[in-house]
């Protein structure tokens, strides 16, 4: 949303310059134009980078800790090691060598360096429901450090980069190469989709290779596609991004299904399941309550030591960077988040200075909210109107916002929710748990007995389906074993 910017983050991630070296949330899903799938090789003409080094064990760290550390779950990352173990036995490049890490993130993501470090968030594994289907993320991974794409992609950077300096410095040509700096971003775009779907298809026959489901990649692709649309809170992925650096989920699922009907028919390969789920038993689930969690209606954040009331309608998204939250036909959104101020600055200044759009001096006042002082704003934007709020809490500043479209006023909602914000008895905040995922066996029941059980914020019944790769409609197989939230 315009004007949403300039606040400092909630977590308060590790900033990090891994760029060259992270290959980079393969698995988020990201719409593109189609491309169809590349060999990709760097022009010999590009400039060619000597002396880099690959990353030290303090970047490791550094990017370990932006996750929220290192998830403690012995079996699970057992499973993850022994897994890679297969798979690389497998690959083109049985002798490269790989370490696996689980990281301590509620994000479905997995990404790897090429050192041969492979990063696993413990959300991605709570998606899959069997082994093959985190061999299938692990295959992929390993196929980016095996084509060598994070070396060639830096290349193609450099290279680019390189050729735009020049026009623009050495030849005096700063238009020209202002031109041939933004036609390289889109170059880089297509290079990286290229990039992930030959990764793609290396990483089916690798997993096939190591005895496992090829058709395992197609399953989980269409679990994150799924997961991506009941985040977004409707029924479409969302508008195409022509400089994404992943192709569509739809096209991935397609071209993976095909290279696994390549080897064989539906069917082969193991998933061992069972081993998967009872290692997942237990595991923790969604967002810490450190970092804030959605509970009865309220969002607790046990770290901050505040709790605010979630506005009727709306659904949260808890982001590094702040708190997001939209209605189901997103005309009204809101966002929460914690800001830095200088030294004798008031209320009111922090909003003009947080803010980019100008703000209508009839909204403007500062008054007591619960014996809190709060500055309240208003600014009218072309399609929105917005309404914000800063205010002192625990020795910390915070900014709230709500829009809603068009000319509509969200005023009284707003200041219902302003007036929500209150800090965390000590008491609440130690009886707050984590939500973790608990394996029970189906005996006659229904998915939606089984939802009424899950400890989520909203729409339990379609988490269920989505966490268990189910349609809705379908039904429960007795004595089969499911995944539910609990605390």
């Amino acid at each position: 949303m315009d004007g949403m910017r300039g606040g400092v983050g909630i977590r308060r991630a590790a900033c990090l310059g891994l760029a060259a070296l992270v290959l980079g949330a393969c698995v988020a899903d990201q719409t593109g134009s189609v491309v169809a799938p590349a060999v990709v090789r760097v022009p010999a003409e590009a400039p060619r980078v000597t002396g880099r080094e690959r990353a030290s064990d303090a970047d490791h760290v550094k990017l370990v800790a932006s996750f929220g550390g290192e998830a403690k779950a012995p079996a699970v990352t057992r499973l993850l090691t022994e897994v890679t173990d297969r798979l690389v036995k497998a690959s083109e490049r049985p002798d490269q060598s790989y370490a696996v890490t689980l990281l301590d993130s509620p994000v479905v993501n997995a990404f790897a360096l090429p050192s041969g470090r492979l990063y696993v968030t413990r959300g991605l594994v709570a998606l899959a429901n069997d082994t093959s289907e985190v061999a299938a993320v692990l295959a992929h991974e390993i196929a980016h450090v095996t084509l060598n794409h994070a070396t060639a992609r830096s290349e193609l950077e450099l290279r680019s980069a390189l050729v735009s300096k020049v026009v623009a410095d050495v030849l005096n040509d700063p238009d020209t190469g202002a031109q041939l700096k933004s036609q390289s971003r889109f170059a880089l775009a297509r290079f990286s989709r290229e990039q992930e779907l030959e990764a793609d298809a290396a990483g089916v026959k690798t997993l096939a290779g190591a005895g496992y489901d090829p058709f395992a990649a197609a399953r989980f692709l269409t679990a994150l596609n799924r997961t991506v649309q009941l985040k977004q809170g409707a029924g479409t992925a969302g508008e195409p991004d022509m400089l994404a650096t992943h192709p569509g989920t739809s096209e991935r699922v397609a071209l993976a299904t095909r290279a696994a009907r390549r080897i064989g028919a539906p069917g082969i390969g193991a998933d061992d399941r069972s081993r998967f789920l009872a290692a997942i038993d237990g595991l923790p689930y969604g967002d810490s309550p450190r970092d804030g969690v959605v509970r009865g209606g309220r969002f607790v954040h046990s770290g901050l030591g505040i709790a605010f009331a979630v506005p009727e309608g709306f659904s949260l998204e808890n982001t590094r960077s702040a708190v997001l939250g939209t209605t189901a036909d997103g005309s009204r959104r809101l966002l929460f988040d914690q800001i830095e101020t200088k030294e004798g600055q008031g209320l009111d200044a922090v909003l003009k200075a947080t803010w980019n759009d100008s703000l209508d001096p009839a909204g403007s006042e500062t008054r007591d909210v619960n014996g809190t002082p709060v500055a309240f704003a208003l600014s009218r934007g072309k399609d929105w109107t917005f309404r914000l709020a800063a205010l002192h809490l625990g020795g910390a500043t915070y900014r709230m916002i709500m829009a809603a479209k068009g000319s509509a006023d969200p005023d009284a909602a707003f200041r219902r929710w302003v007036a929500s914000l209150a800090e965390v008895p000590p008491d609440e905040v130690a009886a707050l748990h984590p939500t973790r995922l608990q394996i029970v066996q189906a005996g006659g029941t229904t998915p939606e007995e089984l939802a009424r059980r899950m400890v989520v914020p909203d729409r339990a019944l379609e988490r269920f389906l989505v966490l268990n790769g189910l349609e809705r409609g379908g039904v429960l197989v007795p004595g089969r074993s499911y995944k539910i939230v609990t605390e």
